[in-house]
């Protein structure tokens, strides 16, 4: 078996506890009329993806082995980002007949996703650009 699988493996058993962890954690805070622990999740986790791509790249501040970017980006936030919970929990929301809640976390999801991947790659960016400091 090739290692990378055994590495992918672990980040995803990390990912998805930490990912069960957190969203207990938000809906203990929040409630369970709307999903934001799934919402927090997903943000999080496109963020440091984010940062994680671009500060692993191969014109990176640290350049990282196939199997590290494997570990982290497939398996760590793999395992942590859970679009199929999205997809369900927006789906409960239109079975429901709650719209706008079910539209509400679509347009949420993906705005602040892309931004939140965005913003990630820029942070992991403004590292890169410090190399000689």
């Amino acid at each position: 078996m090739n290692i990378a699988y055994l590495w992918v493996a672990i980040g995803g058993a990390l990912g998805s506890v930490l990912r069960f962890w957190i969203n207990d954690l938000v809906l203990a805070r929040t409630g369970g009329n709307f999903p934001w622990g799934i919402l927090v999740i997903n943000v999080t986790g496109s963020f440091l993806i984010g940062v994680f791509a671009a500060f692993t790249d191969p014109d990176g501040r640290i350049l990282a082995p196939p199997s590290v970017r494997q570990f982290l980006m497939i398996g760590i936030c793999g395992g942590y980002t859970t679009f199929s919970s999205f997809s369900l929990e927006t789906l409960k929301r239109l079975q429901d007949g709650d719209w706008l809640a079910a539209g509400a976390n679509i347009v949420l999801s993906v705005v602040l996703c892309l931004i939140a991947v965005w913003l990630g790659y820029l942070l992991g960016a403004m590292f890169n650009s410090m190399k000689g400091n």
